[in-house]
């Protein structure tokens, strides 16, 4: 004999898939239809640039990503850039980029800081990195082209992080375009939470939680943890997270466990080093 109650219980869970992914491909339809010149990207992880505003002397983080999608300047030669940088008005070549909103991030001191995104062209990062002379010109960039859009005033006194590509979680970001996009399915980001154990003096856990609404079983989750990194994946195409956190953690003693009554996923990670 079949329980029928569990049939009804799978057939209800199918509908609210299936209406979910309605909705979502509306939802998209009409994002496309209302801003029909831009699309959706994901960027890659690049580098993460530390410095401070100069009004409160508050720490601020720059993530420079970069994507194809975005794209690529003029060709410049060295001595070009050498020569542009000494003209009275640099202004006259231009970096094509995408800026970011504002997010909340954790130091690894424990403390609340303020994060950008900026996306430029992957070839051009790529050889901004090869050249420091070329990497603090789009260093440089990026922060005039930040002070600009959200009237900062960033300390040029920066530093290069050298074992974080990024701080925060990477999002996706609309970039202009000419062309009509193709809708495409998003994958929303969960709420989750950071948390530090002890709060205070010198860490030893790294928390993470993960509210999962619409997850049944932890059956469905991909989770993976790196050194500075935790992405994982609801199936099927309920959420994306991808996360780079300023704490190196020990990866064979991370335990995660999934409450299936709250639908939230805890993520335990000992801390090596921050």
């Amino acid at each position: 004999m079949t329980d029928s109650s569990l049939l009804n219980s799978e057939m209800e869970l199918q509908q609210q898939e299936e209406l979910y992914q309605q909705l979502l491909l509306q939802t998209m339809g009409n994002m496309q239809t209302e801003n029909p010149d831009s699309k959706v990207i994901r960027p890659q992880p690049g580098m993460c640039v530390k410095t401070v505003s100069e009004s409160g002397m508050q720490k601020v983080f720059i993530n420079i990503c970069q994507s194809n999608s975005v794209p690529r300047p003029p060709d410049l030669s060295r001595e070009e850039l050498v020569e542009l940088l000494q003209s009275e008005d640099p202004s006259g070549y231009r970096v094509p980029m995408t800026l970011g909103e504002p997010h909340t991030e954790i130091d690894n001191n424990s403390k609340g800081c303020t994060a950008y995104d900026v996306v430029i062209n992957q070839e051009f990062f790529q050889m901004c990195q090869k050249d420091p002379l070329f990497q603090q010109f789009v260093i440089l960039v990026s922060l005039e082209g930040l002070e600009h859009k959200y009237n900062l005033a960033l300390s040029r006194d920066w530093k290069v992080l050298k074992n974080r590509k990024f701080l925060g979680s990477v999002s996706e970001q609309n970039i202009r375009t000419k062309s009509r996009p193709v809708i495409q399915e998003l994958q929303p980001q969960p709420d989750f939470t950071l948390l530090v154990e002890p709060p205070a003096g010198v860490p030893e856990y790294l928390i993470a939680e993960i509210k999962l609404p619409g997850v049944t079983s932890s059956r469905s989750l991909v989770l993976d943890v790196g050194e500075d990194r935790l992405v994982l994946t609801a199936r099927p195409s309920l959420f994306h997270l991808d996360i780079f956190h300023p704490f190196l953690i020990n990866q064979e003693n991370s335990v995660a466990q999934y409450n299936n009554s709250t639908q939230i996923l805890t993520v335990t990670m000992p801390v090596v080093s921050s």
